[in-house]
């Protein structure tokens, strides 16, 4: 069954904070990637980098340290001043690096989901190890896995449809109202991403990456959180429009919600986390297998 651990608040916001600082870590690697091939890396946003990224490393750091409430201030004044320099050190350096506004290319994305995905799965077992607890415990993955799996593949083939149909009604609203409506971004790359190897990064990153760490943030903890604190309805819409929102496209935005809410009924129904992380994997796949066959056989003939 699912742990009722009472999270502690503080190591929570820890948990939250040092994922934010990890994503602007990936986003300082991805520019200094784009600068370094595009070969605009200047001293000033090398200069830029190394003093932005110490900060956030020190940030980071401050992540790792327990906060007492008396504490608190002091915590405070210690990430905060890094996580804003570097924050506006990276603002600053996409001023001074020509060509950021082009769509960014497959290892930029694959630096991205490795600084999100990536750093959430450390940060999350890091923090179930603060409780004294693991993955198995704390999501219930004992808690009869094959009825999970099969729920969770199931799932993922009956919400397929229903998100493809709700993706091309949200596009047809906004193309409806002059709104650009683009398909994300990770989806263009690969639709002109011809080698396979640089193919094959990606759906390890979208199949193998994203599901385990997307459902231990955003269901295990968030959305199980929040019910246990009394608040179910913030549990449930909060959760999926914060899912939605990180994937930081229009089109998509309804469809995800849609896709977030049928994952926290799938943790709700089975008590194993297993079950959504499966669900999510084999959507993340069959889209991916949709998007290959479209390419060799429709846009290609």
């Amino acid at each position: 069954m699912k742990c009722d651990l009472p999270w502690r608040p503080e190591a929570l916001l820890r948990l939250v904070v040092g994922v934010l600082t990890c994503v602007l870590l990936g986003a300082w690697a991805g520019l200094l990637w784009r600068a370094w091939s595009g070969e605009h890396l200047t001293w000033r946003v090398s200069l830029a980098a190394v003093v932005g990224m110490i900060a956030l490393g020190w940030a980071l750091r401050m992540t790792r340290q327990p906060i007492r409430w008396d504490s608190f201030r002091r915590w405070a004044l210690h990430f905060g001043p890094g996580f804003y320099v570097g924050l506006v050190l990276l603002s600053l350096a996409h001023q001074w690096v020509p060509g950021l506004e082009r769509r960014p290319g497959l290892p930029q994305l694959v630096l991205a989901g490795l600084s999100f995905q990536g750093a959430t799965l450390v940060l999350v077992t890091l923090f179930l190890r603060e409780h004294g607890t693991g993955w198995r415990e704390a999501f219930g993955l004992r808690l009869r896995p094959g009825r999970a799996l099969g729920l969770g593949v199931a799932t993922a083939c009956v919400i397929l449809p229903v998100a493809w149909a709700l993706q091309l009604l949200t596009m047809a609203v906004l193309h409806r109202f002059h709104y650009p409506a683009e398909v994300q971004v990770a989806v263009q790359v690969l639709q002109t991403t011809p080698d396979w190897r640089q193919q094959l990064a990606m759906a390890v990153v979208a199949i193998g990456l994203a599901p385990p760490a997307e459902e231990a943030l955003f269901r295990g903890l968030l959305f199980h959180t929040l019910q246990q604190v009394g608040y179910p309805r913030l549990a449930w819409w909060g959760t999926a429009l914060l899912f939605a929102l990180v994937h930081a496209n229009a089109a998509s935005f309804v469809a995800l919600v849609g896709l977030a809410l049928a994952l926290a009924w799938l943790y709700e129904r089975t008590g194993n986390l297993l079950a959504p992380i499966v669900a999510h994997a084999v959507f993340n796949a069959l889209n991916f297998a949709a998007l290959q066959v479209y390419q060799r056989w429709w846009a290609g003939g």
